[in-house]
């Protein structure tokens, strides 16, 4: 049996613990069944945005003859667009490149698994079975993959794509002339306003009442109304029946759940963006005793500790939301209270050791790159409403609308009308305190930091996740009040303020990354 220090299985934020570990002086494993940089890079937020981009740019075209500006209709290069789209998932091979160079890492490329607690095997991608292999800490963060609708009739006879298909063998030529994505959050209405942007006939079929449900409703129904504006038809509360061939494209039949009446639809190409399944089932962890919940993410407490111990879990499949900006918090936690001496300079007070931190996941911005950009942070309206007899909030909603403001009329935006973007606030009358912050419309993912930085800085309360999950230190810690101070005015806070990724506040909240504290 190999023994290393510290084993990071996947290569997306686990990267950051990986770097850490190796600038530590460490022996370190790094386990990567895929294309490495993680779905980030190859087949999530960064390739998706590059084609966003373009989308946002022909609506934009689309509303400046509302301020003066005539244009001509735009003209899309499929092919310049292809090649942005893959330079940056092709960046994944450079950075397997830079890991096989480093020393005191093993790169293993294949999927690990375990044989029991802290003991794991790989199988090669290209075939064959690795030695065993343990370490004192294991950090695992190997992601979700995209839901599949093999269970559906006909569905896997007749074929599909998800993202990862998409964002492979399956990257069409050109746009399609009509298309059929069913799922209505982040990444389905993603791919509809980049695709209806385009020209193509976009239908949109949702299981739920509305788009993007897990956001403020108020944002979520002003959403549907633009994407209709755009062409997109939207298909509600639809349930998915049979996938057949018909007259040369791919034909869905759906039900109405509220009417019961039966639909049929068809289109060049199925995109199913159904939401995401954890990786957990690939790491065989029946033969450890790392607990799961029923849907099976990894059960972590507030430390990304696991229920073994010396087994973390970061990411996508820890369950608490799939955002790599999240991920990186997640990532910066474990170096921070593993790794303190891969900390930056001036991060840590010199001649002191670093407060232990703790994640706080009620506190995470997250913004959907459609047009217009929708942004969040905190609690939605009816999640705040829901505990303010159990916390003694008295709730009020406040709402600002683009159209009220000098730049947003200089902008274009009128009141009363359909494309108005606005920012919604749920604020404790009591406490003074902001719960959350709701915001659609034109960069959404700049105006959404204030608030996020705010609600990250300040006295952060300890909050208790998964309270029977814990090591003797993290036990001893919760037996009193534990909080954090992060002073507004220093650097550190905005070192732990967390940014939408990508968006380009990270040019601003990443700065100080650069400055020398020496």
């Amino acid at each position: 049996m190999k023994k290393y220090d510290v084993i990071v299985i996947g290569t997306g934020a686990g990267n950051i613990v990986t770097d850490a570990a190796l600038d530590s002086g460490l022996k370190v494993a790094q386990i990567e069944k895929g294309k490495f940089g993680g779905t980030c890079l190859t087949r999530g937020c960064i390739p998706t945005k590059v084609m966003v981009t373009v989308a946002d740019f022909i609506r934009e075209n689309e509303k400046v003859k509302e301020i003066g500006i005539e244009t001509e209709k735009v003209r899309v290069n499929w092919d310049t667009i292809t090649e942005r789209v893959w330079s940056k998932i092709d960046e994944s091979k450079e950075i397997l490149e830079e890991y096989k160079r480093e020393e005191n890492l093993d790169v293993y490329e294949g999927t690990g698994f375990f044989i029991k607690d802290k003991v794991l095997q790989v199988r090669y991608n290209k075939g064959g079975l690795s030695e065993e292999i343990t370490a004192d800490k294991i950090i695992i963060a190997a992601g979700a993959r995209s839901r599949r609708i093999d269970n559906i009739e006909g569905a896997k006879e007749v074929g599909y794509i998800t993202s990862e298909d998409f964002f492979g063998e399956k990257f069409p030529k050109k746009p399609y002339k009509s298309l059929i994505i069913i799922g209505g959050g982040a990444i389905g209405t993603e791919f509809a306003h980049f695709f209806s942007s385009l020209g193509t006939k976009v239908t949109l079929v949702q299981s739920r009442d509305r788009l993007i449900p897990r956001s403020d409703r108020a944002v979520s129904e002003q959403l549907g109304k633009m994407f209709s504006k755009f062409g997109v038809d939207l298909k509600f509360n639809s349930e998915l029946k049979k996938v057949s061939l018909k007259n040369s494209k791919k034909s869905l039949i759906i039900k109405n759940k509220l009417s019961g009446i039966e639909e049929e639809i068809e289109a060049e190409e199925i995109l199913v963006a159904a939401g995401v399944i954890p990786n957990s089932d690939l790491l065989e962890l029946a033969n450890t005793n790392i607990a799961l919940d029923t849907s099976g993410w990894i059960r972590t407490n507030e430390f990304l500790e696991t229920s073994v111990d010396g087994v973390y879990a970061i990411g996508d499949i820890n369950g608490h939301g799939q955002l790599r900006h999240k991920a990186n918090y997640e990532a910066d936690i474990i170096v921070n209270n593993l790794f303190p001496a891969a900390l930056p300079p001036g991060q840590v007070e010199e001649g002191k050791e670093p407060d232990r931190r703790f994640a706080r996941f009620d506190i995470i911005p997250a913004v959907i790159y459609t047009y217009p950009q929708v942004a969040q942070v905190g609690l939605t309206e009816e999640e705040a409403r829901k505990k303010a007899e159990e916390k003694n909030w008295d709730i009020k909603v406040g709402y600002n609308y683009y159209s009220s403001t000098a730049k947003g009329y200089a902008l274009g935006y009128n009141e009363d009308e359909i494309d108005d973007g606005f920012i919604k606030v749920i604020i404790d009358v009591r406490s003074k305190k902001i719960l959350g912050a709701h915001i659609i419309g034109k960069e959404a993912s700049l105006l959404i930091q204030p608030y996020a930085t705010m609600l990250t800085s300040g006295e952060i309360e300890h909050v208790i996740f998964e309270p029977e999950i814990g090591t003797e230190l993290t036990k001893r810690m919760r037996t009193k009040k534990y909080s954090r101070y992060l002073d507004p005015q220093k650097v550190t806070s905005i070192t732990e303020s967390i940014t939408a990724h990508p968006a380009l506040t990270e040019v601003a909240m990443w700065t100080q990354y650069f400055v020398p504290m020496k």
